[in-house]
């Protein structure tokens, strides 16, 4: 397909393609079928059980998770046009759990309730302060001993690669035109583009390397010996770190916190 087949998607205009993107995530937010299946306004350790959940899974439409809880700021529409809203828990497409949770405020999940939390590539969207009152919330719905699993790039893997020239860059823009092909032109090759697409392209607030993830763990209540760095799908719960997706891993720095 040539570039001009393409949707309009131009590299260096970050808020062009703010717009493009967003089309991408409605059209990844549709399903087939939707199904309500419980509605609560915060959601408690019974309603967990009842529905055989055990976690949740942040940014996820579709969790693959058998006994995860996938929610997203972002609504899904059926084919139907039945869309969902907050307050409900949904079936997707007869195979997953869904429930509308924005990160930027109080999560309608009570105290101590859910066992495990997983997050790809989420926490970087938002502010700092923001990212810190997730975290404080999650770690507010977590068990005693339930586990956060936490992915996000590493700006580490970025900075030493812009100075050093170690051939990440080329790497990582193969693969990632690779992913994109038929969707996008071929990312540019120049160092400073492949350094400064991290912070602007994809609507990024924050940015972390381990130093700054730890310390956002710890401001929002996590214990310093209670974090781990783990590596791609290696964790304390394999059935949880299985959950990490392969496409972005070269960039991807892994964390675990335990409450």
């Amino acid at each position: 397909m040539s570039e001009a087949a393409l949707r309009p998607w131009n590299w260096e205009d970050p808020q062009e393609l703010a717009a493009t993107v967003d089309s991408f995530t409605d059209d990844l937010a549709r399903v087939e079928k939707l199904a309500p299946e419980l509605e609560a306004e915060v959601l408690d350790r019974s309603h967990f059980d009842r529905l055989g959940l055990t976690g949740i899974e942040f940014a996820a439409f579709k969790t693959s998770h058998p006994q995860g809880l996938g929610t997203d700021l972002v609504s899904l529409t059926a084919a139907d046009g039945t869309k969902t809203g907050p307050g409900q828990v949904y079936r997707v497409d007869g195979s997953a759990y869904f429930a509308e949770m924005d990160i930027t405020g109080p999560l309608p999940v009570a105290d101590d309730t859910v066992d495990w939390v997983y997050a790809e590539h989420l926490i970087e969207h938002v502010t700092l302060r923001a990212g810190i009152a997730w975290l404080s919330e999650v770690r507010r719905i977590l068990r005693p001993g339930g586990l956060l699993r936490i992915t996000t790039p590493d700006l580490k893997v970025y900075a030493e690669s812009y100075v050093s020239h170690d051939g990440f860059f080329g790497k990582h823009r193969r693969r990632m035109n690779r992913a994109l092909t038929g969707v996008a032109p071929a990312m540019p090759a120049r160092g400073a583009f492949m350094f400064n697409q991290l912070f602007y392209v994809y609507g990024h607030r924050w940015l972390y390397d381990l130093e700054e993830l730890r310390y956002a763990l710890t401001a929002a209540g996590f214990g310093e010996d209670a974090i781990a760095v783990r590596a791609y799908r290696e964790g304390a719960r394999p059935d949880v770190a299985d959950l990490d997706q392969v496409l972005r891993n070269d960039e991807t720095i892994y964390v675990e916190a335990t409450a």
